[in-house]
């Protein structure tokens, strides 16, 4: 059974028709990629499923229950944390601060210890710089605070919304090799990603949205094969 099951979901801003019926799904301990160019889609489908963006027609259902519409702050207590584009960390608060934040319905201490940890073990450079301002740290730090503070809030799905935007490559292998240890751990991650070949080769399966529309789905290793695929995001 699928994790989170996304069916026929619309979505519009304004009179604009953002999210034109489409359904995806994820399964557990999968990575699934939804790639596209800009403005397709990918980031409103997230703001869809953690209802930062309103579902006029089709159905969310996340671990069995119907999310549709749910207000953020419970979809986060439901164990989906959502890593936006652009990181959105607290530029004025520190290290310690941020992945503070992202604990914060968590009360037992010593699971908020845990999350320090397991934090740390992935990004030790935030250890380093546990004191310092996040708004001083450079892009590739910021990302790595963002993606941790995502798993303070132990997850059972990580979304993440274009991980590798305006990092240099150096950055970009680093942040994927995360994604895949994350996975072979056992989580579960919905990746939306403008860098279609280094989603593709973390990803199990992956879908392909345009103005709005799933176009296409498949294996990601069929999919990095595929012609339209090729000419369109891997060239």
């Amino acid at each position: 059974m699928a994790l989170l099951k996304i069916d026929q979901v619309h979505t519009y801003y304004g009179g604009i028709h953002a999210l034109k019926g489409i359904s995806v799904e994820v399964n557990q301990g999968e990575v699934v990629t939804l790639i596209g160019s800009n403005g397709a889609g990918k980031s409103t489908t997230l703001k869809a499923i953690c209802g930062q963006v309103h579902t006029k027609q089709g159905s969310i259902i996340y671990d069995g229950k119907n999310i549709t519409n749910i207000p953020p702050h419970i979809t986060a207590s439901y164990g989906i944390a959502h890593v936006p584009e652009g990181r959105r960390i607290f530029p004025k608060m520190t290290v310690k601060e941020n992945l503070e934040m992202g604990a914060f319905g968590i009360k037992d201490k010593k699971l908020i210890e845990e999350g320090f940890e397991r934090a740390f073990h992935y990004f030790p450079r935030l250890k380093e710089r546990i004191n310092q301002k996040g708004g001083t740290m450079s892009g590739g730090e910021q990302q790595m605070l963002a993606i941790a503070r995502g798993l303070m809030s132990r997850p059972k799905i990580l979304m993440l919304d274009e991980p590798s935007m305006g990092l240099a490559p150096i950055l970009v292998e680093q942040i994927f090799s995360i994604v895949k240890e994350l996975n072979q751990e056992g989580m579960t991650i919905l990746l939306v990603e403008q860098n279609a070949n280094q989603a593709l080769q973390v990803a199990h399966r992956g879908y392909v949205i345009q103005t709005g529309e799933i176009i296409l789905q498949d294996e990601a290793s069929k999919l990095l094969t595929n012609t339209q695929v090729k000419e369109a995001y891997l060239s």
